[in-house]
């Protein structure tokens, strides 16, 4: 049986070489002699930059589950990287839980102040799995609540590839992700039910102040 869900607080609103080595060698000889070449130097400083490597195109959002996230309009990516986290994190319906239990430990303005983050986001499918009592417990634990909600907050505004590694969290603990970078995971005994890994829903979901990653257990923290 699940546990009842909390109702979504709209207070949350207040609340991460070579080929360039024959160009420049041209260049270079573009410009011997006694006379400098504008022509030639142009060309070559062309060559050069057309020669740099181009980083690739952002894609949007990773995992199986980003249809929680609209395409476009409220709530959609685009409209989440100019709201901050814990405005960004309210308007999805699949994270009202987490929404409540950010405002019942009073971390909305925490979370929000902080710049370049990254935030292991637990759905509410995440919150569910705790149990019929276990749930209603830790979020009336306000100090338990709030040590296990910034153990999900990492400094930066990590990548997919940045994120499989050790992380040290707000919490001031650490925690470990797995790789691959498309489908990270973080192992069961780091999960307060201690019974699956969490894995990922939908990540690399760029907020104003965050990045949020949206994994579908909630994590303990160190002990």
């Amino acid at each position: 049986m699940k546990a009842p869900r909390l109702p979504r607080a709209t207070a949350w609103s207040r609340v991460v070489g070579a080929a360039a080595v024959p160009v420049l060698l041209a260049g270079l000889a573009g410009c011997t002699g006694s006379g400098d070449d504008p022509a030639a130097a142009a060309a070559g400083r062309s060559a050069t930059a057309s020669a740099a490597p181009t980083p690739p195109a952002r894609t949007g959002p990773v995992g199986p589950g980003c249809a929680m996230f609209p395409a476009d309009g409220p709530g959609s990516p685009a409209a989440l990287a100019t709201t901050p986290v814990a405005g960004a994190v309210g308007t999805n319906p699949q994270l009202s839980t987490l929404t409540s239990a950010v405002l019942a430990a009073n971390l909305v303005d925490a979370v929000n102040s902080r710049q370049d983050i990254t935030v292991l986001a637990p759905s509410n499918a995440a919150f569910d799995a705790l149990g019929t009592d276990a749930l209603p417990a830790l979020l009336a634990d306000v100090p338990r609540l709030t040590t296990v909600l910034t153990h999900h907050v990492i400094a930066g505004r990590l990548t997919p590839d940045q994120l499989p590694g050790q992380h040290r969290t707000l919490n001031g603990d650490t925690v470990t992700v797995a790789g691959p970078a498309d489908a990270p995971t973080v192992a069961a005994e780091q999960t307060l039910t201690g019974s699956a890994p969490a894995a990922l829903v939908c990540g690399d979901v760029p907020t104003a102040n965050a990045t949020v990653y949206v994994i579908d257990q909630v994590l303990t923290p160190a002990a």
